[in-house]
C-alpha cells in the first residue's frame, strides 16, 4: 500500500470508550485478566493436543488451529487497547493501524471458516462414520485449514488495501478502540461507495457461506441422531457436538448483533461493546467451552495434571 496522494494523515488517535478515562485503571485490570486467561488457555489447549496421543484426531487438529487463531486475532487488538488505558497519547501510526486491521481481519475471518470446517468434520464423523478416516484424511484436514487461512488473507488484504487507499481529511480520530473498517471510512472525504460495497459483499459472503455450512451440517447431524435406535448412541453423538455448537452459537450470535442491528445514535457504542465480546471475551471462552464440555479433553487434563504432581 502506498500512500501517495491518498492521505495526509501520518497517524490516528483511538478514541476508545466514552467512560474510559473515569474507569481506565479498573478496565485495564479487567481486560488484562481476560487477555492473560485467553492466551494461557489457548496455548494450554495447543500444548495439550500436541502432547496427548488420544487427541490426535481431525477434530482436535482443527481445535488446535482454532486456539491459534483466537490467540492471533485477540492479540492484534488487546495489547494496544490495554496500553491506551494507562497512557495519555492514544496514537497509532498509519502503518500500524493498517497492520492491525490486516492481522485482525485475517484471523477473525479464518475463525469463521475453521468453525464451519469443524461442523463438516462432525457431520462426516456422525453421518458417515465408516468412511470418516478416508474422507477426513490428514491431507484433507491440512487443505481445509490452509483454505481457512487463505480466505482470511484474501478478505483482509482486500479490505485493508481499499480502506487505506482513500483520502483522509475530516479527522484522524477513530471512534473505536482499534482500527476497524467502518470507523476508519467515517474519516474519509473520498467517495467510499466502493469500500462499502466490498464490505457488504465480502463480509456477507463469508458470514452467509460459513453459517449455511454450519446449519446444513447440523441439520443432517440432527436427522442422523434422531434415527439412532440406541439412547446411548444418541447421547454420545450429542456430546461430541455440544462444545462446537456452543462455540458456534456464541460466535455467530455476536457477529449477527454486530452487523445486523439497525442503525441508531447508540449503535457506535453498542458496536464497541459487541467488538469487546467478539474480539476479546470469546477467545477466552473457547478453551473453557471445549475443556469443560469434552470428556476426552478433561481426561487428558487429568493425565497431564498427574504428571506434574
Amino acid at each position: 500500500m502506498t500512500k501517495g496522494n491518498s492521505t495526509d494523515v501520518m497517524e490516528f488517535f483511538l478514541l476508545g470508550f466514552g467512560t474510559q478515562h473515569k474507569f481506565r485503571y479498573v478496565l485495564f485490570v479487567v481486560f488484562l485478566v481476560i487477555y492473560v486467561t485467553s492466551v494461557v488457555g489457548n496455548v494450554g489447549m495447543i500444548l495439550l493436543i500436541k502432547t496427548d496421543s488420544r487427541l490426535q484426531t481431525p477434530m482436535y487438529f482443527f481445535l488446535q488451529h482454532l486456539a491459534f487463531v483466537d490467540i492471533c486475532y485477540t492479540s492484534a487488538i488487546t495489547p494496544k487497547m490495554l496500553q491506551n488505558f494507562i497512557v495519555e497519547n492514544k496514537s497509532i501510526s498509519f502503518k500500524g493501524c493498517a497492520m492491525q486491521l490486516l492481522v485482525y481481519v485475517t484471523f477473525a475471518t479464518s475463525d469463521c471458516y475453521l468453525l464451519a470446517t469443524m461442523a463438516v468434520d462432525r457431520y462426516v464423523a456422525i453421518c458417515n462414520p465408516l468412511h470418516y478416516p478416508v474422507i477426513m484424511s490428514r491431507r484433507v484436514c491440512i487443505q481445509l485449514v490452509c483454505g481457512s487461512y487463505l480466505m482470511g488473507s484474501i478478505n483482509a488484504s482486500v479490505h485493508t488495501g481499499f480502506t487505506f487507499s482513500v483520502h483522509f481529511c475530516k479527522s484522524n480520530t477513530i471512534n473505536h478502540f482499534y482500527c476497524d473498517v467502518p470507523p476508519i471510512l467515517a474519516l474519509s472525504c473520498s467517495n467510499t461507495d466502493v469500500n462499502i460495497m466490498l464490505l457488504i459483499v465480502f463480509v456477507g459472503f463469508n458470514l452467509m457461506f460459513t453459517v449455511l455450512v454450519v446449519i446444513f451440517s447440523y441439520m443432517y447431524i440432527l436427522a442422523t441422531i434422531l434415527q439412532m435406535s440406541s439412547a446411548t448412541g444418541r447421547k454420545k453423538a450429542f456430546s461430541t457436538c455440544a462444545s462446537h455448537l456452543t462455540a458456534v452459537t456464541i460466535f455467530y450470535g455476536t457477529l449477527s448483533y454486530m452487523y445486523l442491528q439497525p442503525h441508531s445514535d447508540n449503535s457506535e457504542e453498542n458496536m464497541k461493546v459487541a467488538s469487546i465480546f467478539y474480539g476479546i471475551v470469546i477467545p477466552m471462552l473457547n478453551p473453557l467451552i471445549y475443556s469443560l464440555r469434552n470428556k476426552e479433553v478433561i481426561e487428558a487434563l487429568k493425565v497431564m495434571g498427574k504428571k506434574f504432581l
